[in-house]
């Protein structure tokens, strides 16, 4: 059986890391440092058929934007969901990103969608189509499947941008943390983190 036609709806295990990974020409470790640090290791769902998210109320303002709406309409009553520089201050954490999902899903599914970060790898939903998914929609049910086809999702992910895939191959972790979590990636020590990860991993 090849690794696309794999189903497991289960908890990953160490032969699926590896066979991505050979996939990818990386270590299995590095694969897994980058899940540990996405998710703390907690696996790719909240609860069953409810991958694991994080909603990001300042890409859903790019992304109303991006779909001819103005932000600003919408903004009374969803101060939570909606604005315009990214902070934290909002993050319900676990389950509780469902609900301001729903909420924003209200005023736009796709945008609203595309706003979030899915899975164990916590990739952005508009970047579905380097996912190899034709649509946001198709993306989320994706999403839903299981972990190992979320990983297969980070796969195609990651070798759409091959930047960040040689990052990775090389474990220079700074590059690959500017690559995968923006500029930004400093202030909260992401190469540092994945070092860590991968150290622990790699024993």
């Amino acid at each position: 059986m090849s690794i696309i036609e794999k189903s497991n709806s289960g908890r990953l295990i160490d032969e699926d890391f590896t066979q991505v990974a050979e996939l990818l020409g990386c270590e299995p470790a590095a694969l897994k440092a980058v899940q540990q640090v996405e998710t703390g290791g907690r696996g790719g769902f909240f609860s069953p058929g409810r991958p694991a998210i994080l909603f990001e109320g300042h890409i859903f303002w790019t992304q109303l934007k991006k779909r001819g709406r103005n932000p600003e309409d919408y903004v009374k009553g969803n101060g939570n969901i909606l604005y315009p520089k990214w902070e934290k201050g909002h993050y319900k954490g676990g389950i509780g990103e469902y609900d301001r999902l729903e909420q924003a899903r209200k005023i736009n599914r796709e945008a609203a969608d595309a706003s979030a970060s899915w899975g164990m790898f916590q990739i952005m939903g508009f970047n579905y189509a380097a996912c190899g998914e034709e649509s946001i929609e198709s993306f989320v049910r994706s999403m839903c499947e299981s972990e190992f086809k979320q990983l297969l999702l980070t796969a195609n992910f990651l070798k759409k941008n091959s930047q960040m895939l040689q990052a990775l191959q090389a474990r220079d972790w700074a590059v690959f943390a500017k690559c995968y979590n923006g500029p930004a990636y400093a202030q909260n020590r992401y190469d540092v983190k994945l070092e860590a990860a991968y150290q622990k991993y790699s024993l």
